[in-house]
């Protein structure tokens, strides 16, 4: 094959394509969000521009894009306008890293270092949230800023710890590696299952959400650091944000849910399987990986209609004091077992009973770790009842002052 066609312009093809299921997924995501939260809250979602308001996919572009775009007197305009901005590059360019069905095909772009690189490339989206904050010469967009710096850095480091697991046990940083080898033995989700918990509850700190949406925090930093953004500028922060959670839950899938495969110990929907079905098979394989990345979107819809948000100090005692030393402790115990505990062959089986105390370990963690979190503080022991009953003291009546 011409090598333009190989190295260019298949893999140009592809990412079109690509992203523009990614762009189709975060327009129909905000009208799933928007009714689904309506369902759980008792209330009615969009309803007014089409049936069941499915039409509001588009009313909402016309709208930004016709809304006054407001340039503040004081801002720096040249950070002002690069900030909505850099969150949205990275968070699209990775999508060209990620396979989505049985490679070659639905692969774009396959590199040995393809989860190093995502990280790498995801993390840059905290600079244009601090970087419009402070460009728009706001104190609570600066707040907002800030704020957003110190929880990504907080819940960056049990980011990456979490997913360093699922290295010793695969071997590789190569995606495709990660999911052949759950496809043999069984989803990392069963031996990870700490770090699964980990990388699950960082990524929603990751995207802002609900219960760690205090970079925003309406009902205290009026909108946080987009406070004085408009338009289409502010619309690209929320693309930014929703494109941000299908990479975390595309990553989910592929880490902890097997990506495009439906098997355990080489039984199921193998990539070998789905290959000799040629097209199809691709076909079916995409289904399978985006019908689990649409189930963790809706978990993320879930978690905003019912949490509350946290307030700040629990939001860095959880990333500081329970997710980093339990991403590290995961580390630990999970190279004593890999070194320890290697697969078991017996006749023509192989065991994975390593894999298998991980996973009653990690239950066991976990239930222990949300046991401590929600019990709250002891209250202190009940006072010894007095020996003389409390005077009462009456407030006089108006009439008698």
């Amino acid at each position: 094959m011409n090598p333009w066609m190989l190295f260019f312009i298949w893999p140009v093809i592809k990412f079109l394509i690509a992203i523009t299921i990614v762009l189709t997924i975060v327009a129909a995501m905000t009208w799933v969000e928007r009714r689904t939260l309506g369902f759980m809250q008792a209330r009615l979602g969009p309803n007014r521009v089409g049936p069941a308001g499915l039409f509001q996919i588009i009313a909402d572009p016309i709208k930004l894009m016709l809304k006054e775009d407001i340039l503040p007197a004081s801002a720096e305009k040249v950070a002002y306008f690069l900030g909505p901005m850099i969150p949205l590059l990275p968070a699209f360019v990775v999508f060209c890293l990620i396979p989505y069905g049985p490679p070659p095909a639905f692969a774009v772009t396959r590199v040995n270092v393809g989860l190093l690189l995502i990280m790498a490339l995801t993390s840059t989206a905290v600079y244009g949230i601090i970087l419009g904050g402070w460009a728009s010469n706001n104190k609570y967009s600066l707040m907002g800023g800030l704020r957003s710096a110190a929880q990504m850095v907080s819940y960056e480091v049990p980011f990456g710890l979490s997913v360093v697991g699922v290295l010793m046990l695969c071997g590789s940083f190569d995606l495709v590696k990660i999911v052949q080898y759950q496809e043999r033995h069984v989803w990392n989700l069963l031996p990870q299952l700490v770090g699964a918990f980990i990388f699950f509850v960082s990524m929603n700190a990751e995207s802002n959400r609900v219960p760690f949406d205090l970079p925003e925090a309406e009902s205290e930093l009026v909108a946080g650091y987009h406070t004085e953004y408009s338009g289409m500028k502010f619309a690209f922060f929320m693309l930014a944000e929703y494109a941000s959670m299908l990479v975390n839950s595309c990553l989910m899938a592929t880490l902890y849910l097997g990506g495009w495969t439906f098997s355990i110990a080489g039984y199921g929907l193998t990539t070998a399987a789905l290959s000799k079905l040629g097209l199809l098979g691709g076909l079916i394989g995409a289904a399978i990986f985006f019908a689990k990345v649409m189930a963790l979107m809706l978990v993320y819809v879930w978690f905003r209609a019912t949490f509350p948000r946290f307030r700040f100090d629990q939001l860095m005692d959880l990333g500081w004091k329970w997710m980093i030393p339990l991403a590290l402790g995961n580390i630990f115990v999970t190279g004593i077992l890999v070194l320890a505990m290697p697969n078991l062959k017996i006749d023509a089986g192989i065991y994975p009973y390593g894999e298998l105390l991980m996973a009653v370990v990690g239950a066991a963690i976990i239930a222990l770790t949300l046991f401590l979190v929600t019990r709250g503080p002891r209250r202190p022991a009940a006072a010894a009842r007095p020996t003389e009953p409390p005077k009462v003291i009456h407030a006089s009546r108006v009439s008698e002052a």
